[in-house]
């Protein structure tokens, strides 16, 4: 499909608008798993979890993007009835009480469906709509927003001997394919994010290569997502362990902002917050009146 130049300016997602104008925004990542790679079981409790909810947006969070299944390299699938057990407690609270778009992280059409029903205003599929029929449909239907994100194979088997003949092109053709898949059943392109899949069936030269040429992305027509928070790229570079992966997550996340990141997927909003206003400020996007 023929893309370039689109400029999107704002995401539709049911009767939410995420504007694109002001800014990178930030995606705040709540797992709801056991088996998480980075905070494992921390949320596990609904009212835990819901709490974590209100203190990313109260921190700056634009989105909440919520998980029932780990998708970390070599974490097995679950079914969607555990998938649904997991979240829809914590769903059926959030709806009713957040004001910013609610994401849900599932391949499972089930699991879409039931999450819609609920009131959800994304979907993120990280099969890039190559996992269960009947998404796309969904979110003609509801008018939903739809992350549409390149994985190499499935989360058990990806990160065994990633390789590509051109990392860029590829990931750009499954992207487009996958906006020919929802625009077909149905979605408008203002509905559609696409996301490269930073660790997703990737190894660190690729992982680097994505974010050097993120600005490619955007001759899809459709704003560009990026989780690169706390993952084992950082680490590769800083040997070091999740949990001390901070410093590292900000740099990346400044570099694919810079690059043409529209909406950065992380665990730490306020530090994350902090780097987009001065990166922000530098670019004139949104200028600082006066400095004490």
């Amino acid at each position: 499909m023929k893309t370039a130049d689109i400029k999107p300016k704002q995401i539709i997602c049911r009767d939410k608008k995420l504007d694109l104008s002001g800014g990178c925004l930030i995606m705040g990542i709540l797992n709801l798993t056991p088996d998480s790679f980075s905070d494992p079981g921390l949320f596990v409790d609904p009212k835990k979890a819901v709490e974590h909810a209100h203190h990313m947006v109260a921190q700056g969070a634009d989105i909440i993007d919520i998980g029932a299944e780990s998708s970390r390299p070599g974490s097995a699938a679950v079914s969607a009835e555990e998938e649904l057990e997991r979240l829809i407690p914590v769903l059926k609270q959030l709806v009713k009480e957040l004001k910013v778009p609610i994401s849900v992280d599932t391949y499972k059409t089930q699991t879409a469906r039931k999450a819609l029903e609920q009131g959800v205003d994304i979907i993120n599929d990280i099969t890039g709509l190559r996992g269960e029929a009947g998404i796309p449909e969904l979110i003609a239907q509801y008018r939903a927003g739809l992350v549409i994100m390149h994985m190499r194979g499935n989360p058990k088997t990806m990160q065994v001997n990633p390789c590509y003949d051109d990392v860029i092109n590829q990931i750009k053709e499954f992207c487009a394919g996958g906006i020919d898949i929802a625009v077909s059943a149905g979605v408008s392109l203002a509905q559609i994010i696409i996301d490269p899949g930073i660790g997703f069936g990737k190894d660190l030269e690729h992982n680097l290569a994505i974010i050097r040429q993120l600005s490619e992305f955007k001759e899809l027509g459709c704003p560009v997502l990026v989780g690169l928070s706390r993952k084992s790229f950082i680490g590769q570079i800083l040997d070091l362990p999740i949990d001390q992966r901070l410093e590292g997550s900000l740099a990346a996340s400044a570099a694919a902002v810079i690059n043409g990141a529209d909406i950065v997927r992380v665990h730490d909003i306020k530090e994350t917050k902090r780097v987009l206003k001065v990166i922000e400020a530098i670019s004139g996007k949104n200028p600082v009146d006066s400095f004490n």
